[in-house]
């Protein structure tokens, strides 16, 4: 077993109905980094789903050009490959907890873009969306758009790795993100399903006993992302 340097997430602040316009709005804080998360309805599918009385959810990522200590510039002809990566991550994480059959016709359009980047933007991302979204499908029920609710469970994310010293440490900040020699993402159900995993060797291979420290660390963490999330939602009404 790793000795462990850190295994509780830094301080989560998650303020939620934190932009007027949007379905569901929050903006997410682990530590220093902070993102800001919207959910938007829009009355129309990809042409891919049209006459399939189906809907679908789709993310889009970017950090802003004051995120970072140098400036970032605008994805003015698309987003970048590592852009496109973390949007398709986010997609698929809560793509895993929707039942898309129960949206009807209609597009759930999830915005993330970072304010402050110090590591785990997009396991913040996912966990914030999750409580943007939850915020969005309250009002979808209450207004009529959709009969019933087609959440299944939670997600949330949480960032862990290996430093140098072989030691464990939950929810990276970048300074020991991009110093450790064993980076990982894990993106976890309320119910306590895996949705992903991934994990990347930057410096030693790491073995199998320390992927399963890996993992028994990130869900003993998870429990505080996922208090976190209930936490914000518990604020405005939502059980």
């Amino acid at each position: 077993m790793e000795s462990i340097q850190r295994s509780t997430p830094r301080q989560i602040v998650i303020t939620p109905n934190i932009n007027p316009y949007a379905d569901g709005s929050v903006i997410v804080e682990f530590g220093k980094t902070k993102v800001h998360v919207t959910v938007m309805l829009e009355n129309s599918v990809p042409p891919f789903l049209k006459g399939k009385s189906q809907g679908w959810l789709t993310a889009e990522y970017s950090m802003l050009p004051g995120s970072s200590q140098t400036r970032i510039r605008r994805d003015k002809t698309g987003p970048s490959g590592r852009s496109q990566e973390i949007q398709r991550l986010i997609g698929r994480s809560l793509r895993a907890i929707i039942d898309l059959g129960k949206l009807g016709e209609n597009t759930l359009n999830i915005d993330c873009d970072v304010l402050v980047a110090d590591g785990g933007t997009r396991t913040a991302s996912i966990t914030g969306a999750y409580v943007a979204l939850r915020i969005a499908v309250e009002k979808m029920l209450k207004s009529g758009k959709v009969k019933s609710n087609p959440l299944r469970d939670s997600v949330a994310a949480i960032s862990i790795g290996i430093s140098k010293e072989g030691k464990i440490i939950a929810d990276l900040n970048y300074e020991e993100d991009s110093s450790c020699d064993t980076d990982m993402n894990i993106v976890m159900t309320g119910k306590g399903s895996f949705v992903e995993i991934q994990g990347t060797a930057e410096g030693e291979p790491f073995s199998e006993e320390q992927l399963q420290s890996l993992v028994k660390c990130s869900k003993a963490a998870m429990v505080q992302v996922m208090d976190a999330q209930n936490l914000a939602l518990k604020s405005i009404g939502i059980a």
